[in-house]
């Protein structure tokens, strides 16, 4: 008998999970996301990176949370209710990119590839891996590993036992609900 789970997906054709930033249109590699999750309490680190917005329970694992929109140089805003947060393996630790919305699970090949832009060096660079065209506008592929580094400033035993029992954040205000992405 076979089973499926996420590891197992039955389109292979769909590589990517694309999501929005400030209006700005970005996927990172379906292989790379656990699942993605409605916002939930955030507990506050002092001397945190600035886009570190602190750190969440999830499903008992201490998980840093990113604000992609400090990260790549927007402002900040309140969560809406299409905002997500997309979790995400960097390394054997897990890293919650929170993301103005999710829009869709596609794939994209070499035909659709186009030229990375060199913008910005150092912690100032955007962390694109890849760009590529698909349904008339650019989508800008993350490099996790780049975009989540602070979040390895982060050492979860030095946090203690503290839980999650911090309110909110900027990433507060979910459900903690959620689907596993299985393409």
């Amino acid at each position: 008998m076979q089973t499926t789970s996420s590891r197992n997906r039955s389109d292979r054709t769909k590589n990517l999970v694309g999501f929005m930033v400030g209006g700005t249109r970005y996927a990172v590699d379906i292989l790379r996301v656990r699942e993605i999750v409605n916002p939930q309490a955030v507990v506050a680190l002092p001397q945190a990176p600035p886009v570190v917005i602190g750190v969440a329970d999830h499903r008992g694992e201490v998980v840093p949370i990113l604000d992609l929109r400090r990260r790549l140089g927007l402002a900040s805003e309140a969560p809406t209710r299409r905002t997500k947060w997309i979790i995400v393996r960097v390394g054997k630790r897990s890293a919650g990119l929170v993301v103005d919305a999710v829009t869709e699970v596609f794939g994209a090949g070499e035909d659709s590839a186009r030229q990375v832009p060199e913008i910005g060096v150092g912690d100032a660079a955007r962390g694109i891996s890849a760009v590529h065209a698909h349904e008339g506008s650019l989508v800008f592929v993350i490099d996790v590993d780049r975009i989540a580094a602070a979040a390895e400033a982060i050492e979860p035993r030095a946090l203690g036992s503290g839980g999650s029992s911090g309110s909110g954040g900027s990433g507060s205000g979910g459900s903690g609900g959620g689907g596993r992405i299985s393409g």
